[in-house]
């Protein structure tokens, strides 16, 4: 594919979000992909790109940090280098200034955007004593990740920060390490001897040298008997820094292995910054075998587990974090200890494993295949013990959280020569059922998204070749009724095909373990696959509102199993997250817990894209095109009062009593029943389909 990775800052200014760049460059070369870089020109490169071009552009510095570059390049521009590459997807890495006008160019061309958060822009400000301006910082990373197609946040704590920001298609992308380069071996007894005469135990710090780091904060240890503390790095603080840390030793910037040969040396490394969303040289000591003390804010929370690789002090306790350093640097048993349990912590987090994921996100955002990395594997681990909302970790209870294990793309890709399924069976609830999709039907009677992709297989299908259909879903189901009733029957009815969207009802209920009614659902999922089925799995979703919030790490939760039990199954997987505009707010129905037909169109059209449908993105764009969606929302949206009185009362005055809209119903369509395609309209788009009551009827 063709990749334009736009960044804020880059070569020769040395940072993580550079690291991370290149390493994403170095990946796209080995796999094949074309890639081509946007930055600002700040001076000669001499590191190589990885076979990537570059289009650097003027840039000014940034005041009191000249090392960092604005530019002043507009979209128009950026969408004119972005047509030239023909490019099929934007990485925008650490997005602010530059890479907001990146996600506008990026939208005005129709290019998918991966935004990468990294920095904590808002955060900075407060450290560089513009306190005031943080506020309209935070709302701009808001409205560029919300507007991002797909945002990728490196750790727990950064995915928190940006839902409460309100931004929804997220997913947890951690950092890799190099780990043959950071590794114990690299242990150098005579630079020791250089930065410790007398053999003192070292204490370091790697890192940049500015006021987000607080690097003063590390006086706090100086006067530790037997301790000497090592600052690596450079930066706009460290004439300050020399003099607040007298006894300390500095060595400027290392870079390559001598950064790890510095870092392997070390006795124990700390990191006192509270601004981190991630923190790689944390990762990189330990990958060192080296034990870590760091605040327990931010990044490290995920990657120091207390008593095991290192400590997590009490953000802005100094003796706390005297203490715990004093607890290492005292006890050589306990610090080999900690030391092995570190560099045994990060094994398994290679930067071609990393570098898979990335590529599966991009190709998530493209639309050619579902997601293949997981959600925040934090909430997936800490829930699957209880099954209940993890507690916000602390420096007591933090552990580590390395990302899941990660299907390959091409695993749950479409097919390119997709399979002609002859009985389709859709399982589900009112979603499914197709509640407030009214489009072109009687009334009392809905149509949805599953009747509508029984057309698009239907119009897909080769003449001659009939399609029959059943919808096995009603309003107000569970997963186990999924489970218990409607896969049997759909094993019975010898589906070749069966799409199962069903969760949300379980997730918003009181007590919901999303992990155990992911794992009942997938055996019962897995029993269907044996008969030969295929199976389409679609993640569960909400409206993006603010009630929705307190629901949404259940859903996360849940989604996230899901998409491991979709490659442990071998199903295909619809991640609706993931899509862009999939569950907008346009998308949905007056009572607000439903789609319109507007969101059980674009449903249908990504669950067939996935499937490898013929013509399936054709359509979809046609389809775009014909529907005016604020005009349909605009039709179906009412005030808040009349929320209340339709929606909201009938619904409280069921559970008040225990009953359920779907009690005493049935399935609309319990049989297969053929969906009539007319000659002339297959592979066609024709839009006058005629079909068997309850099925798909065109528009």
């Amino acid at each position: 594919m063709k990749v334009v990775l736009l960044a804020e800052s880059f070569l020769p200014h040395m940072n993580g979000v550079t690291h991370s760049l290149l390493q994403a460059l170095r990946h796209l070369e080995r796999r094949g992909h074309d890639a081509l870089v946007i930055a600002p020109r700040s001076g000669p490169i001499d590191h190589t790109l990885y076979g990537a071009r570059a289009v650097l552009l003027p840039s000014v510095p940034l005041p009191s940090y000249p090392d960092v570059r604005v530019t002043l390049a507009g979209a128009h521009r950026l969408a004119e280098v972005m047509r030239a590459h023909r490019a099929d997807v934007v990485h925008l890495a650490s997005p602010f200034v530059l890479g907001w006008r990146g996600v506008l160019a990026a939208e005005s061309l129709g290019i998918p955007s991966v935004a990468v958060y990294q920095t904590d822009i808002p955060s900075y400000a407060q450290r560089y004593g513009v306190p005031g301006a943080a506020p309209a910082l935070t709302r701009h990373l808001g409205r560029l990740h919300r507007r991002a197609t797909l945002t990728l946040a490196p750790s727990s704590s950064a995915v928190d920060k940006l839902e409460s920001l309100g931004v929804d298609r997220l997913r947890l992308w951690r950092r890799g390490v190099d780990t043959e380069r950071f590794s114990p071996m690299r242990r150098d007894e005579a630079w020791r001897r250089d930065m410790a005469p007398g053999g003192e135990v070292l204490v370091g710090y790697v890192g940049r040298l500015a006021p987000e780091k607080q690097v003063e904060d590390l006086r706090a240890i100086t006067a530790l008997p037997g301790v000497r503390l090592v600052v690596i790095g450079d930066g706009p603080s460290r004439a300050l820094l020399e003099r607040m840390l007298p006894g300390a030793r500095f060595t400027g910037f290392l870079g390559g292995d001598e950064l790890a040969r510095a870092m392997a040396s070390l006795d124990v490394f700390v990191h006192p910054g509270e601004s981190e969303t991630f923190c790689q040289t944390v990762q990189e000591a330990m990958a060192s075998g080296v034990p870590v003390v760091a605040t327990g804010r931010g990044g490290p929370v995920d990657l120091v587990q207390n008593s095991t690789n290192g400590w997590l002090y009490r953000p802005g306790d100094l003796d706390d974090l005297r203490e715990r350093v004093r607890d290492l640097t005292g006890d050589d048993a306990k610090r080999r200890a900690f030391g092995e349990r570190a560099r045994d912590s990060v094994a398994g987090r290679g930067w071609d494993r990393l570098g898979d994921e990335l590529v599966g996100h991009y190709e998530s955002a493209i639309g050619r295949a579902p997601v293949t990395a997981t959600d925040a594997a934090r909430d997936a681990s800490a829930l699957s013990a209880t099954d209940a909302p993890a507690p916000a970790s602390t420096a007591q209870n933090a552990g580590p959280a390395a990302s899941t294990p990660v299907a390959s793309a091409s695993a749950l890709a479409p097919a390119p020569a997709p399979r002609r399924w002859s009985r389709y069976v859709a399982v589900g609830d009112s979603l499914t059922e197709g509640l407030c999709d009214t489009s072109r039907m009687p009334a009392g009677e809905y149509r949805g998204w599953a009747d509508r992709l029984a057309m698009l297989i239907a119009v897909g299908s080769s003449a001659g070749e009939s399609v029959a259909y059943a919808n096995l879903a009603v309003r107000s189901r569970r997963v186990r009724d999924a489970i218990d009733v409607q896969l049997p029957r759909a094993a019975a009815l010898g589906a070749d095909l069966v799409t199962v969207l069903i969760g949300a009802n379980d997730l918003v209920g009181r007590g919901a373990r999303p992990v155990r009614l992911a794992d009942d659902l997938g055996e019962a999922v897995s029993r269907l696959r044996a008969t030969g089925c295929d199976v389409l799995l679609v993640t569960a979703f909400l409206p993006r509102r603010p009630l929705t919030r307190l629901f949404r790490r259940r859903f996360r939760v849940y989604n996230a199993r899901l998409r491991e039990l979709a490659h442990a199954t071998g199903s295909m997987l619809l991640d609706v997250d993931a899509v862009s505009g999939l569950i907008d707010d346009e998308r949905w129905a007056a009572d607000r817990v439903h789609l319109n037909a507007a969101g059980h169109r674009g449903i249908a059209y990504a669950a067939a894209r996935v499937l490898g449908v013929p013509d399936a993105s054709v359509l979809g764009e046609l389809d775009h095109v014909m529907h005016d969606r604020e005009e349909e929302f605009a039709l179906t949206a009412v005030g808040d009062a009349e929320w209340l009185l339709r929606h909201a009362t009938p619904w409280l005055g069921r559970r008040l009593v225990g009953r359920a809209a779907g009690d005493g119903r049935s399935p609309k369509r319990a049989a297969l029943l053929p969906v009539i395609v007319s000659a002339t309209d297959h592979l066609s788009g024709n839009a006058a389909i005629t079909v068997v009551r309850g099925s798909a009827q065109g528009e």
